[in-house]
């Protein structure tokens, strides 16, 4: 019985104040940090990183023959050849090497700045 009394003195101390409604509860519990922080990722990380992984397969798609490109592993070169998965870069006079397309990191800047260079 001592705890029953207990019990009730609890309940009836209770007051609207110290029950906070569904919305209150929602709006300070860790959802909307929770939201936030998946809201900060998708801006920060994830939208950027698909944004340049469609202009990467858009630059592989538009390769051919004659573009200057340089592969991941830091080769410059000249296409030569294109086929489906694989390219042949001439990459001195009478060299020629031959990559799979997604090595391809970028078309080549330098043969522009060695040009200015040359003048």
């Amino acid at each position: 019985m001592l705890f029953e009394g207990t019990a009730w003195a609890q309940a009836a101390a209770a007051t609207p104040a110290d029950n906070p409604s569904f919305v209150q509860q929602l709006l300070t519990g860790p959802g909307p940090i929770m939201a936030l922080v998946v809201a900060v990722m998708y801006f920060l990380v994830f939208r950027p990183q698909n944004k340049k992984a469609q202009e990467q397969a858009k630059m592989l798609s538009g390769l051919k023959r004659n573009d200057e490109v340089v592969t991941t592993g830091g080769i410059i070169g000249r296409i030569q050849e294109t086929g489906e998965k694989v390219i042949t870069l001439e990459i001195a006079p009478n060299i020629r090497v031959r990559v799979e397309r997604s090595q391809i990191a970028s078309i080549s800047n330098y043969k522009a700045s060695a040009k200015k260079d040359d003048k």
